[in-house]
C-alpha cells in the first residue's frame, strides 16, 4: 500500500479545492444582500415582500437542493474508481430529479399569495409576494439545474469556473435590478416584478454558461455529459434519490430552526428583529468559509472512499477539521473584540434606534462566538459523512437536535425563563452543540479503517 499523503499535501488540496468554494458561497450570498439592499432604496412596503417572498423561495430550493448536492460525493467516488460512464449518468439523474422538483412545486409559487395571508402577513405584502414568487419561481429549476452542474464541477476539480461564473452573475443581478426596478434609462419601472425577471435571468445565464462549459472544455469531453441527455437511468436516479432526499431534508431542518428563531424574535420587538437580522448576516458570512471547506471535505473523502484508502480519508480528515477549527477561533476572537465596528457596518447612526439595535447586536455577536465552532463543526461533519454516503442517520440526527431540541430550548429560556433575545440565541447554541457532537462522533464510528 503507498504511503498516506502528508497534512501539508492534505492541506493544500483541501484548500485548493475549498477558496474557489468559499469565494463562490460569499458570492452568492452577496446576490441576496444587493436585492435586498436595492428593494430597500425602492420601498418598504416592497423589500417587505421581496424579503419573505425570498425567504420562503429559499426553504422550497434548500428542499429539493439534496438531489443537485449527492451528485457531489457520487461523483468523486465514481471518478476514483475510474467509472467515467457512471459520472455521466449520476449527474444526469441528478438533473433530472432536480427538474421534476422544480416542475412539481411551481404550483406553490403561483399561489402563494394565499399561504403568504395564511402565515399572517399583510395583504399588501402577500400580493407583492406573490407578484415576485410566480416569477422568481420560474427560476427554480435553472436554480437546481446550476447546483447540479456546481457539483460536477467541483467533485472533478473545476471550482475556479464556479468562482468566477458566480462573480459574474452577481454583477449581472445588480445591473438587471438597476435597469428594471427603477426604470432606469429608458427601461420599464417594474419594483418587485423586476427584481423577480432580473433573479431569474440570472439564473438561466448561469445555467447555460456552465452547461456549455461542461460540454466545451475538451478535458471534460470525454464523460459526454449532454449526449442522450433524454435517455432514463432507473438505477442511477434511485441511487441519486436515496443518497439525495435525506440531503434536503437536513438542510430545511437546519434552516427551519433558524427562521423559527426569526420568528419568535419578531414576538419580542422590532429592535430585538432588526438586531437579530445584523447578527446572523455577520455569523453568516463566517459560516460561508466553514461551508466552503465541507464541501472540498466531501469531495475528498468521497475519492479516498472511492479509491479505497481509508488511512487518507481519515487524515484528510482532521486536516480540514483542523482547518475550520482555526478559522473559527480567529471568527471568535473577531466577534469579541470588533463587534462594534462589524455592527455599524450595517447602520446609519443619524436614524433613530440605531444606538439601542447597535447594543442588542452587540450581545448577540458574543453569543455568536459561542455557536461559531458549533455550527462549524456540524457543516464539516455533515460534509464528510456525505463523503462516505452516509445521510439518512445524519438527516435523523439534524431534525432531533434542531427540532426537538434547539427550537423548544429556546422557546422556553426566551419567554417562560424571561431571557428574551438572548434565551433564544442560547437555544440556537444548544441544538447546535448537540448536531455537532452527535455527527462528528457518528463519522468517527462510520469511517472505514
Amino acid at each position: 500500500m503507498s504511503q498516506p499523503l502528508s497534512l501539508l499535501s492534505h492541506a493544500r488540496a483541501t484548500l485548493a479545492l475549498g477558496l474557489p468554494l468559499i469565494g463562490s458561497h460569499l458570492a452568492q450570498m452577496a446576490l441576496h444582500v444587493a436585492d435586498t439592499v436595492m428593494m430597500g432604496w425602492y420601498g418598504v412596503t416592497e423589500l417587505a415582500a421581496v424579503v419573505i417572498a425570498a425567504s420562503s423561495f429559499f426553504v422550497v430550493f434548500i428542499l429539493g437542493s439534496g438531489f443537485a448536492q449527492a451528485v457531489m460525493p457520487m461523483v468523486a467516488a465514481a471518478l476514483a474508481e475510474g467509472d467515467e460512464a457512471q459520472v455521466r449518468r449520476d449527474t444526469r439523474m441528478g438533473m433530472w430529479l432536480s427538474l421534476g422538483y422544480g416542475l412539481a412545486v411551481y404550483p406553490l409559487f403561483w399561489w402563494s399569495g394565499s399561504v403568504l395571508l395564511a402565515l399572517g402577513q399583510r395583504p399588501e405584502v402577500a400580493a407583492l409576494g406573490q407578484d415576485f414568487l410566480r416569477i422568481a419561481g420560474l427560476g427554480m429549476i435553472p436554480a437546481l439545474l446550476v447546483m447540479a452542474l456546481k457539483s460536477y464541477l467541483a467533485a472533478l476539480n473545476r471550482t475556479q469556473v464556479v468562482l468566477w461564473v458566480t462573480i459574474a452573475a452577481l454583477g449581472v443581478n445588480i445591473v438587471l435590478n438597476w435597469f428594471l426596478i427603477f426604470g432606469n434609462w429608458g427601461a420599464p419601472e417594474l419594483g418587485v416584478q423586476g427584481a423577480a425577471i432580473a433573479s431569474l435571468a440570472v439564473q438561466v445565464v448561469t445555467f447555460v454558461t456552465l452547461a456549455v462549459y461542461a460540454g466545451w472544455l475538451p478535458a471534460l469531453r470525454r464523460f459526454r455529459l449532454w449526449q442522450r441527455f433524454w435517455r432514463p437511468d432507473w438505477p442511477a436516479l434511485r441511487g441519486v434519490f436515496r443518497l439525495g432526499w435525506p440531503i434536503g431534508v437536513t438542510g430545511l431542518a437546519e434552516s427551519g430552526l433558524f427562521q423559527a428563531t426569526a420568528l419568535m424574535m419578531g414576538w419580542i420587538g422590532t429592535v430585538e428583529l432588526a438586531a437579530h437580522g445584523i447578527a446572523m448576516e455577520v455569523a453568516a458570512l463566517a459560516f460561508m468559509v466553514h461551508l466552503g471547506l465541507a464541501n472540498a471535505i466531501t469531495v475528498r473523502s468521497a475519492h479516498f472512499a472511492g479509491a479505497g484508502n481509508p488511512r487518507d480519508l481519515r487524515r484528510g480528515a482532521r486536516v480540514g477539521i483542523a482547518l475550520s477549527f482555526g478559522f473559527g477561533v480567529t471568527m471568535i476572537m473577531l466577534f469579541l473584540t470588533l463587534p462594534g465596528p462589524l455592527v455599524g457596518l450595517f447602520l446609519d447612526e443619524a436614524k433613530p434606534g440605531t444606538a439601542e439595535i447597535t447594543a442588542f447586536a452587540i450581545t448577540l455577536l458574543a453569543l455568536a462566538a459561542l455557536f461559531q465552532m458549533a455550527d462549524a463543526m456540524q457543516v464539516i461533519a455533515l460534509g464528510l459523512l456525505r463523503g462516505i454516503k452516509d445521510t439518512r442517520v445524519p438527516m435523523v440526527i439534524a431534525a432531533i437536535s434542531y427540532w426537538l431540541i434547539g427550537i423548544p430550548c429556546s422557546y422556553a429560556m426566551a419567554f417562560p425563563l424571561g431571557l428574551g433575545g438572548v434565551g433564544l440565541w442560547l437555544g440556537l447554541v444548544i441544538g447546535l452543540v448537540c448536531a455537532a457532537s452527535l455527527l462528528m462522533l457518528r463519522f468517527w464510528q462510520r469511517a472505514p479503517r
